[in-house]
């Protein structure tokens, strides 16, 4: 089984940037997919941005040009660095990590970072 835990959440002005990070560590073959998502107050979660181990990268189109996704495979971690951040950004945002365990294609979820966007 893969834990995950998100940090770099917090309270940032709009324009302003912010940078979250998302470690898997745990019982695994490899990891696969990687992604944030967010879940804004009183709305269903959404996909943000996802990479695959190759680097490949799907962005939402409300955060293209804004949000960039990178991860580091030797130390299993996703980022998510987001630039001119608006009020709109304002939501909890989670870690999906998707994982091999022998022939199995298992997810995990982190428990969720709050990000708020205002003056």
């Amino acid at each position: 089984q893969v834990q995950v835990v998100e940090s770099g959440g917090g309270l940032v002005q709009p324009g302003g940037s912010l940078r979250l990070s998302c470690a898997a560590s745990g019982t695994y073959s490899s990891l696969s997919d990687m992604g944030w998502y967010r879940q804004p107050p009183g709305k269903q979660r959404e996909l943000v941005a996802a990479i695959t181990r190759g680097g490949g990268t799907n962005y939402a189109d409300s955060v293209k040009g804004r949000f960039t996704i990178s991860r580091d495979n030797a130390k299993n971690t996703v980022y998510l660095q987001m630039a001119s951040l608006k009020s709109g950004d304002t939501a909890v945002y989670y870690c999906k990590v998707n994982y091999m365990y022998y022939r199995e294609l298992l997810t995990s979820w982190g428990q969720g970072t709050q990000v708020t966007v205002s003056s």
